[in-house]
């Protein structure tokens, strides 16, 4: 029974905060607003762009017309300002070595593609789960079942989620699978003691440890 490891992508893998708090001030400064804190608008990332506009107050008949003019900005802006998070891309190729791979995000899939391709690693994924994807994101199990559902993986063992945040944990828990939390990103050590039992400082110690798990 392969292992298999789902990774979260913002705060997990890549680091895309400036291309995101500049595609929010562009979408705030488009619609002529006053734009939020950075240190605010950063506390919801990895949320779904709908809830964060919500929660940083913008009126809910506005807020889809916010959501389509960040991506406008985002995607001329993704594959230039997003980056690795430290050690990240050599923890996919390991991981590939041993185990099945996914991505889940409650970033927009397409995009995200585009972005991994872009970034030469989106072959080592078999699967991605975007917010598109999914009527329920996370910290909903829905994304990670469905990840789960096109591999064609009818098992719960063995199987393992890495993100940066409680969503990640919850979503892996109510699944039924393992979680690690990573401090690499916007989760805090003290948030993510909350909701996981095993937190790493990233995605390169996470496979580690998966690795001392299954005795490789």
């Amino acid at each position: 029974m392969k292992t298999t490891i789902l990774f979260d992508l913002d705060g997990t893998l890549l680091d895309s905060t400036d291309a995101i708090l500049l595609c929010f001030e562009d979408s705030y400064k488009d619609f002529g607003l006053p734009l939020p804190a950075a240190k605010k608008i950063k506390s919801f990332i990895g949320h779904p762009l709908d809830y964060m506009y919500e929660h940083l107050g913008v009126e809910k008949d506005k807020i889809w017309d916010f959501v389509d003019r960040y991506k406008f900005h985002y995607r001329k802006r993704s594959k230039t300002m997003t980056h690795f998070l430290p050690h990240a891309k050599e923890s996919i190729i390991e991981a590939s070595k041993f185990a099945r791979l996914g991505v889940v995000t409650t970033k927009t899939g397409t995009y995200s593609r585009e972005l991994l391709e872009h970034m030469g690693v989106m072959d080592y994924f078999e699967v991605l789960i975007g917010r598109e994807d999914v009527i329920n994101p996370k910290p909903h199990p829905e994304p990670v079942l469905k990840a789960l559902h096109f591999m064609d993986i009818h098992y719960k063992e063995n199987i393992w989620m890495i993100g940066d945040t409680c969503m990640d944990m919850v979503s892996a828990y109510d699944a039924g699978i393992k979680s690690i939390g990573v401090t690499c990103g916007y989760g805090t050590q003290q948030q993510l003691e909350k909701c996981s039992e095993i937190i790493e400082n990233d995605t390169k110690s996470a496979v580690s440890y998966i690795k001392k798990i299954i005795k490789l």
